[in-house]
C-alpha cells in the first residue's frame, strides 16, 4: 500500500491583539509556522473584502509547508465587526488597511515572541506580502503601487522597502473608465497608479474573473501585470473566477469555480515564486514554470506569462 508523506506540523495562535485606540478595535492578528527550522522567511497575507485572519487556509497551510511564517491581520471591513456605511472609519478603511500592514510589519517582534517555540527561529528581514482581491489592493500599495486622486496625480508613496517580494491575487485593475459608474462614485481608490510598483512580484488572476465594478472583462485582473515594472510573471488560471477555484478556504459556500486543481497551480506558482524570490531556493521558480503549460491548451489548468525585461 502506497503511503501518503507526512504533513509538516504547524502551530498557529489567535487572535495576537495589537492596541490600536485610534483605530476603534484592536487590531488581530493570526500567525501560523512550522514547528521546525530556522531563519524562516515572512508572509504578511491581507485578506479579501468581509474576510478575516481566519481565511486563506489552502494557501496558508502550502506556504508555512515550504517553510514560511504566514502572518494575518483582521481589517475593519470584515463581517465580523459589521460597520454600517455610515460610520466615520468606513470611507478610509482602503487607507486603514495598509496602516494595519505597516502595523503588522513594525511589531513582527511582537508577533513572534507569542507564538509558543518560535522566537529565535524567524528572520523577520526576508518579507514578503500577499493579498487576494481587496487584500492585493493593500499590499500593492507597500509594493510601490499608488492611487490616482481626484487632481489626477498619484498619491501618497506607501511603498514599504522593507517587503522584498508580492503575491497579487485577483487584484483589481485600472480605474476611470475601467469602472462602472457606481464604482466611481464609491470607491474612489480603485485608481491605481503601477508605475512605481518596483518590488519583485508575482500576479494571479482567473480567465473567468468578470467583476461587477469594472466595465472591462477578466483581463482588468491582469492590468498589474501589464503596468508595473516589478510584477515579473502572470499565472493564469483556466476557467478561475473570482476565488481561484476556492483559495479562501476549503469549504467555502462562496466558490463558484471550486476546482482542486485550480486551487493547487495557485500554491504551488506562488509558494516557488516566494521560495525563489526569498532566497531559499534558486531553482524553485524555473521548475514550476517548466511544469506548466506556456500557452493557454485545452486540457491545461493554467499557463504561465514572464517579462524579458525585469528592470
Amino acid at each position: 500500500m502506497a503511503t501518503t508523506p507526512a504533513r509538516p506540523q504547524v502551530i498557529s495562535v489567535r487572535p495576537i491583539t495589537l492596541p490600536a485606540p485610534p483605530r476603534g478595535h484592536d487590531l488581530e492578528v493570526r500567525v501560523t509556522a512550522p514547528t521546525t527550522g530556522t531563519d524562516l522567511p515572512v508572509v504578511v497575507f491581507a485578506h479579501g473584502f468581509g474576510q478575516s485572519m481566519t481565511g486563506g487556509d489552502p494557501l496558508v497551510d502550502h506556504w508555512t509547508a515550504g517553510g514560511f511564517v504566514v502572518v494575518q491581520p483582521t481589517f475593519l471591513d470584515s463581517t465580523q465587526y459589521a460597520l454600517p456605511l455610515d460610520d466615520p472609519r468606513t470611507p478610509t478603511i482602503w487607507q486603514t488597511r495598509v496602516d494595519d500592514l505597516e502595523r503588522v510589519i513594525d511589531d513582527l517582534d511582537v508577533l513572534i515572541a507569542a507564538v509558543p517555540g518560535l522566537a529565535g527561529r524567524v528572520d523577520p528581514a526576508n518579507l514578503a506580502v500577499a493579498g487576494h482581491s481587496w487584500g492585493g489592493q493593500s499590499v500593492g500599495m507597500l509594493l510601490g503601487a499608488r492611487v490616482i486622486g481626484a487632481d489626477g496625480q498619484p498619491g501618497e508613496d506607501r511603498t514599504d522597502h522593507r517587503v522584498r517580494a508580492g503575491v497579487l491575487l485577483s487584484t483589481t485593475g485600472l480605474g476611470g473608465e475601467d469602472l462602472t459608474p457606481f464604482a466611481q462614485e464609491h470607491f474612489a481608490f480603485m485608481s491605481p497608479d503601477f508605475s512605481q510598483l518596483r518590488t519583485p512580484s508575482l500576479v494571479v488572476a482567473g480567465d473567468h474573473d468578470q467583476s461587477q465594478l469594472s466595465t472591462r472583462g477578466p483581463d482588468w485582473f491582469t492590468d498589474v501585470y501589464h503596468h508595473s515594472p516589478g510584477a515579473r510573471h502572470l499565472v493564469t488560471v483556466h476557467g478561475g473566477e473570482h476565488l481561484l477555484g476556492g483559495i479562501q478556504d476549503y469549504a467555502s459556500t462562496a466558490t463558484t469555480d471550486e476546482s482542486p486543481e485550480r486551487v493547487d497551480l495557485v500554491r504551488r506558482t506562488t509558494t516557488a515564486f516566494l521560495r525563489t524570490t526569498l532566497g531559499l531556493d534558486d531553482d524553485a521558480w524555473s521548475a514550476v514554470a517548466a511544469a506548466i503549460a506556456p500557452a493557454p491548451g485545452a486540457d491545461a489548468v493554467g499557463h504561465i506569462d514572464t517579462k524579458e525585461d525585469h528592470s
